[in-house]
């Protein structure tokens, strides 16, 4: 454990949920430190206030930056470093970090860091389940749920933390006990100049870390470590010795390591070979954590959990259709792991829904997916049109102006064995407040019915 020096000159840069953590952190250690933020009344400012001297709280500029003493700030992730001010900073030789890279600072246990464009916050839920059925105290947190600071505590065997790109781009050095990279695929394409840019960011989690594990179909996941260093990859196709992946059979397939059989995909509650990926992951990060893959625990874990609220949530069916929320979908990848999961070529049986902000995606992988898996694709928010642009003749679509539209027709168009599927493809942000609250609303819609 490394303590902060007291030669520093630190401001918190952004609040919000993670601003606040650091702020919180920060004050329990009675370290002195600026918050500033560029709007006039940012979200948690009255609780920062309690905790932080006022003549210490600068509100409605960046720029003020530029006058204090600052030799380190705690950039909040939502802020870009290419933010003029921050760059300009960092030019001068102001560190710039992250509440992750503090929590490294005062970590007291190992930690396990999972990042990736989709089902992360699926896999880092399902990695602490699995930890705590083997009678382990592990907790979950970070870019999921409660801020990696405030996490910190005595007695816990395993940090469990989900990692977004923009964490990693404050976080220099991660030493992870173990990282893990789920899928990269085009998502915050407005705050990056392209794909492997975007990769880049991801691919810090590996930096400095213990064992690895990766995704063998998509190479961007890849990591590159030193020699002796442990690596995993995990397949939905027939694995290689030490790989976890798929063998099928007449009634599914078994997830295997190499050629053992573990567990067969009708006894795990979680569905669609997406999710199989998630749970092979998951399966692979356990045993380089040193447990039993096959503990009687962990096998019950498995046919117990049924995924995350807004992540292909079964929501209900109805007149023999089935509703399922995707509303967490909000980037191409996403989609098209769902379409791909639940998607039958024979049937085309997927009435999808789609919209929103698009954040700078290009929706064109979309075209191949949707001609063989939609019957017809609903479309509203901001960038409905580019979405039609983009699948041009491939599936039948329509325009409309709410969610409540969309399932009003839904309704009398769907036919028993229809999967209606909303994964937006999209941020929410355009229509709602986040996509917790868009997919809410769907479901209130489709168990109105």
């Amino acid at each position: 454990m490394s303590l902060i020096g007291s030669d520093r000159v630190r401001a918190v840069v952004g609040l919000g949920t993670t601003g606040l953590s650091c702020v919180r952190f920060l004050a329990s250690q009675n370290i002195d430190f600026y918050i500033v933020d560029s709007r006039e009344n940012p979200p948690g400012l009255e609780q920062a206030k309690s905790l932080c001297p006022s003549e210490r709280i600068f509100t409605g500029s960046l720029s003020v930056l530029e006058t204090l003493p600052v030799t380190e700030l705690y950039v909040s992730p939502g802020i870009s470093l290419k933010t003029p001010v921050l760059a300009s900073l960092a030019q001068k030789g102001v560190v710039m970090r992250g509440d992750i890279d503090l929590f490294c600072d005062y970590a007291n246990a190992p930690y396990v860091a999972i990042t990736g464009s989709n089902a992360k916050s699926t896999v880092t839920t399902l990695v602490a389940l699995l930890l705590e059925a083997c009678g382990k105290k592990a907790v979950a947190g970070g870019n999921l749920g409660t801020p990696a600071l405030d996490l910190l505590s005595a007695g816990v065997d395993f940090y469990v933390l989900e990692l977004s790109s923009f964490q990693l781009e404050t976080t220099p050095a991660l030493k992870a006990d173990l990282a893990c990279i789920l899928n990269v695929s085009e998502d915050h394409m407005d705050r990056y100049d392209d794909l492997y840019e975007y990769q880049r960011a991801k691919q810090r989690v590996y930096r400095g870390c213990k064992a690895a594990v990766c995704n063998k179909q998509d190479i961007l996941t890849a990591p590159l470590l030193a020699e002796g260093v442990p690596v995993r990859a995990f397949t939905t196709k027939s694995p290689d010795l030490k790989e976890y992946g798929m063998l099928p059979d007449d009634n599914g397939a078994w997830l295997c390591k190499g050629v053992q059989r573990l567990y067969h995909t009708s006894d795990i509650a979680l569905q669609g070979s997406h999710n199989h990926a998630n749970v092979l992951a998951a399966l692979a990060m356990i045993e380089l954590l040193g447990l039993d893959v096959l503990d009687q625990r962990i096998a019950e874990t498995l046919k117990t959990f049924r995924g995350l609220p807004h992540r292909c949530e079964n929501v209900r069916v109805y007149q023999g259709v089935t509703y399922i929320n995707d509303s967490k979908g909000t980037n191409v990848g996403a989609t098209l792991a769902a379409l791909q999961g639940l998607g039958r070529a024979s049937q085309k049986n997927i009435l999808l829904i789609a919209g929103g902000e698009g954040k700078g995606a290009d929706f064109s992988p979309l075209a191949s997916p949707v001609a063989e898996f939609v019957r017809k694709t609903y479309l509203f928010g901001k960038d409905a049109q580019a979405i039609a642009n983009a699948l041009l003749e491939t599936s039948e679509y329509a325009f409309f102006s709410t969610l409540d539209e969309i399932v009003e027709t839904v309704k009398l168009e769907a036919q028993e064995g229809d999967i209606v599927l909303l994964s937006p493809a999209c941020a929410s942000l355009d229509m709602y407040k986040n996509y917790e609250v868009r997919g809410e609303h769907f479901a209130r819609l489709v168990r109105a019915l």
